[in-house]
């Protein structure tokens, strides 16, 4: 069994800003970085929702930024892990990175050195934007277990699964002329309140509902958040190929060309520093096919503290 314990390997931690041009180039000249697995991003689908600007900043600009400087110094494979909320999606967070997929894809078709590929997938079990955590310190707090809504469903995958398929695809990726989006079989979508029902029964403990009003746990219901979806998809077509790995399917989906893509970036860095929030949103509409926000412009509120 490989550990870190009985690895040769040379860890070494860098603190930057995927948005930083010159901190990002910095270190890729001069460390000679062979393979870039691009996870760096907002994840949180109603403060990205609520930071437009900022997630967008981070999502899409910053995936252009770290890309474009691994080609230019020459990085062997580049991996952006991806997620399903990319597929027609109906929040900030899912547009900025399916943008963010069709940025590698542009510069696929420019690069001869680099490869690029993607990884999209679903949750992963036990991290730490995982229900699970969360679920299990509300069982210990003694309830209620918050669930946004009893039909929402979800992909699971641990964290094992999701490290060894991301490796293998990123692999596959690095044998052919690059671009790809890889999708990973996920397996059957869980109903998020069958899952608080028996994380419940599991800690020892009953439900506690209408029809067992004696019991220990109550789930509670507290309504879909600012641009979350009832399920998730994670294909955008019916163009999906099997790969040699039966656990991972390699999905043929609509790309634009290098200079499309570069433009579109352009337009959306003028509008994030003008702070034009309405012109962000509706870059996002015509490079996003499928994206449908699903309310306002949300802006970040300020805190005020009261003494």
């Amino acid at each position: 069994r490989i550990t870190s314990s009985n690895l040769n390997i040379k860890l070494v931690s860098i603190l930057g800003n995927v948005t930083d041009e010159k901190r990002v180039s910095e270190v890729l000249s001069f460390y000679s970085i062979n393979t870039i697995y691009h996870a760096a991003a907002y994840k949180h689908v109603p403060l990205v929702e609520h930071n437009i600007n900022e997630g967008v900043q981070v999502n899409t600009i910053g995936t252009y930024t770290v890309a474009a400087l691994a080609m230019k110094n020459n990085v062997d494979t580049f991996i952006l892990i991806s997620t399903d909320k990319a597929v027609r999606p109906t929040n900030v967070m899912g547009a900025s990175k399916r943008f963010a997929e069709l940025v590698l894809q542009g510069l696929a078709k420019e690069s001869s050195k680099t490869c690029f590929s993607m990884v999209r997938f679903g949750n992963v079990l036990g991290s730490s934007g995982s229900v699970v955590p969360l679920f299990r310190e509300q069982i210990k707090d003694g309830g209620p277990v918050t669930v946004t809504h009893q039909d929402i469903i979800r992909y699971f995958m641990t964290i094992p699964e999701a490290v060894q398929l991301v490796i293998q695809a990123g692999a596959m990726g690095a044998k052919g002329s690059g671009g790809d989006v890889f999708v990973l079989d996920m397996g059957e979508p869980v109903k998020i309140s069958e899952l608080a029902t028996k994380m419940i029964h599991l800690m020892g403990f009953n439900v506690k509902d209408k029809e067992n009003p004696d019991g220990d746990i109550e789930i509670e219901y507290t309504g879909l958040r600012p641009g979350e979806k009832l399920y998730e998809e994670l294909l955008i077509g019916d163009n999906a190929t099997g790969t040699s790995h039966p656990r991972i399917m390699r999905a043929e989906e609509e790309a634009y060309d290098f200079n499309e893509i570069k433009s579109y970036i352009e337009r959306l860095q003028q509008a994030l520093s003008r702070l034009d929030y309405e012109v962000v949103r509706q870059l996002l509409i015509e490079v996003v096919k499928g994206y449908e926000p699903s309310g306002d412009i949300h802006i970040g509120h300020f805190i005020t503290i009261l003494k």
